[in-house]
């Protein structure tokens, strides 16, 4: 299941009291792949769908501070996502 996190830059997260982070990291529990993006990549061009131009997949490391990796990064079209939130 790919899950698209639409938030703040995620550099800027405060782990260890962000909800959207809790949220991710419940979803890497369960096997989900994590998608991010911020609102100002959500576009919209006439007759297509819906993209964020920078959609980044990223892996949880468990660290405080360096707390992902960016495994690749890509335009995404919301509906070729499991969820978006």
């Amino acid at each position: 299941m790919d899950l698209l996190f639409v938030a703040d830059p995620i550099e800027h997260f405060k782990t260890y009291k962000d909800s959207t982070f809790a949220m991710m990291r419940e979803a890497a529990r369960r096997g989900c792949r994590l998608w991010a993006c911020e609102a100002a990549d959500l576009v919209w061009r006439r007759g297509a769908r819906v993209v964020a131009r920078r959609a980044r997949c990223i892996a949880l490391t468990g660290h405080e501070h360096d707390w992902f990796n960016v495994l690749q990064e890509r335009e995404l079209a919301l509906a070729d996502a499991s969820a978006v939130l």
